[in-house]
């Protein structure tokens, strides 16, 4: 019996794909509950993935290109010199930077660990996780360029509020102790992003062409099961969700679809690629361009990724105030967008 434990112990089993296994329990529902309606949900789909298959390219193209070529490095550029440039720059670089969710947490930890101020390392936390480069094709394929361009700003405009509200909280006395211990080792190792210049001719070497075609095969299969996900959704909440449901709670104007929007999101978002896709779905049942706005703001912060992120290297003050100022961040981008496309 000893022996049996000690060898069921010893067995691992294959890491289960979260995202491809629900795409296998939709269509498997599917085709149990509702045959008929698998293949137009199929169809949906794909036919959404080949009207979005420029941006995924763009999107793929673009992110192996910033990887192969070091691009990160320009990015600890933007936390050197006084704090105050170091919030702007940190925010604006938060919606530019190419990091993963993964890339960020050993990133972040050698600028506290060298010294960062805090404020500056939350504007880029709270800018990071709510735009990049593939995030923006995305956005701009599933809903519209304005949208994506919309959020890009509110990004950047959430980054500079979280960053000046921690400068001025730090100068008045609060957060002086915001560092967690932390233990050696992690499940992210990657080079320091504080060596090194930017090769942006990468194809002249072997190495970083081998990294360029790593990441596009490892960053297009990524977002393609996702946007796959993601529209299968979209078409079965437009197929079974009325849109009378969806234009009561989240439509109209006022401030009540966004504070409501804004909670929803938190917990219900996906991330920055699945998202979209259902939110166009959700605006075309009624959900007004403010509380969609909140939701992908919300949604983006409270990620589990992003607030992972967070949690691992600061103590709980500091998670607190990142968590409340991604969701008045999230609360003024979506009041802010509602007036602007009531224009």
């Amino acid at each position: 019996m000893t022996a049996l434990v000690e060898t069921l112990k010893g067995l691992r089993l294959p890491k289960i794909d979260g995202a491809l296994a629900v795409i296998a329990l939709i269509l498997a529902s599917l085709a149990l509950l509702a045959p008929a309606q698998l293949p137009a949900t199929l169809a949906d789909a794909l036919q959404s993935i080949a009207a979005t298959a420029p941006y995924i390219a763009f999107a793929v193209l673009a992110v192996s290109y910033l990887k192969a070529s070091g691009a990160e490095a320009i990015v600890a550029k933007a936390f050197e010199g006084r704090e105050v440039r170091m919030i702007i720059l940190a925010a604006l670089m938060g919606g530019l930077s190419p990091f993963c969710s993964c890339q960020v947490i050993p990133f972040i930890a050698g600028l506290l660990a060298l010294g960062t101020p805090i404020a500056p390392v939350m504007a880029f936390w709270l800018a990071s996780p709510l735009m990049d480069p593939a995030g923006f094709a995305i956005t701009a394929g599933a809903i519209s360029f304005e949208f994506a361009a919309a959020k890009a700003v509110a990004a950047v405009g959430v980054g500079l509020m979280g960053g000046f509200a921690m400068l001025a909280a730090t100068r008045a006395g609060w957060f002086s102790d915001f560092l967690r211990e932390r233990k050696s080792g992690g499940c992210c190792r990657s080079p320091s992003p504080f060596k090194g210049t930017p090769k942006w001719a990468f194809w002249e070497e072997a190495p970083r062409r081998e990294l360029f075609m790593q990441e596009t095969i490892t960053n297009g299969f990524f977002l393609l099961k996702w946007l796959f996900l993601a529209y299968l959704l979209e078409s079965l909440m437009i197929r079974y969700i009325p849109a009378e449901a969806i234009a009561g709670v989240v439509g109209g104007n006022g401030i009540g679809p966004i504070v409501l929007a804004a909670l929803v999101g938190a917990p219900a978002y996906l991330n920055s690629y699945a998202a979209p896709p259902l939110v166009a779905g959700l605006m075309e049942q009624g959900m007004s361009p403010g509380a969609a706005m909140a939701f992908v703001i919300a949604g983006g912060v409270s990620c589990i990724p992003a607030m992972t992120a967070v949690f691992a290297l600061v103590k709980r003050p500091v998670f607190v105030a990142y968590v409340g100022l991604g969701f008045l961040g999230a609360l003024l981008s979506g009041l802010a967008y509602g007036l602007f496309a009531a224009l």
